[in-house]
């Protein structure tokens, strides 16, 4: 289980290079095996498209079963939001005996941030607005917990073409319990050449373009712009 990071071969670490390196045959979602062809020369390639993730774990998982070196890719990292979990799960549920090693890559969470300055320097959590996997009444009371909590969070999943309420329900939520001054930034398909990264706030988010490759952080009551970079004060005396 190899994470690529967000995109950039900067961004990739050397665990990761090197996992590749070592494999036979590599598995992944198409947009994300064309990310790494300078490392896939003279392997088998297997891509397959978005919402088959199932069947693709499986077919890596039967390769390894033969004796092969697989490494099935996840942007990011293949624990957060990735391939990793599920790969556990199918092996044990259906007696495939491989050995299972992930590989961690640097999260989109965390691109982004870096990207914006420091957000998550307190602490943070991760919610993906996506409903397909889990109900949409759950992640709401996730946003609520958290938004309550003051946590600062990274939206992930956040708008789609068919998908626009769930942020602006996100929004309204945040808004009862922090300033519409309230640091946000949005970051686009960090890594590529679109990428795009906006600062923004509570009030102006939703007139800002979302799009499932974007990345949201909402900060906390402490969080500010500084020196035109987003921050959240971990609470040092400076």
């Amino acid at each position: 289980m190899v994470g690529i990071g967000p995109a950039s071969q900067l961004d990739r670490t050397r665990r990761a290079e090197m996992a590749i390196a070592e494999s036979t045959a590599i598995f992944g979602y198409k947009y994300y095996t064309g990310l790494i062809t300078d490392l896939t020369e003279g392997k088998e390639v297997i891509s397959s498209g978005m919402t088959q993730e199932r069947e693709r774990c499986r077919k890596a998982l039967r390769k390894a079963e033969t004796g092969t070196t697989v490494s099935l890719i996840s942007s990011g990292d293949p624990g957060i939001y990735g391939m990793a979990g599920l790969a556990i799960e199918m092996a044990a549920r259906e007696s495939i005996a491989v050995t299972i090693e992930v590989i961690p890559g640097v999260s989109a969470a965390n691109a982004a941030a870096s990207r914006l300055g420091a957000p998550l320097m307190l602490d943070f959590a991760s919610i993906s607005l996506s409903d397909l996997l889990v109900p949409w009444e759950m992640i709401l009371k996730r946003l609520e917990a958290v938004a309550q909590a003051d946590l600062v969070v990274a939206l992930y999943n956040p708008r789609s073409k068919k998908r626009i309420k769930q942020l602006i329900e996100a929004v309204a939520i945040f808004k009862r319990y922090r300033k519409g001054t309230t640091p946000v930034g949005v970051c686009t398909a960090v890594g590529t050449a679109e990428e795009r990264v906006v600062f923004s706030t509570l009030d102006q988010v939703l007139d800002e373009e979302v799009t499932m490759k974007s990345i949201v952080i909402v900060g906390n009551n402490s969080s500010e712009l500084i020196l035109d970079r987003f921050v959240t004060p971990r609470g040092y005396q400076v």
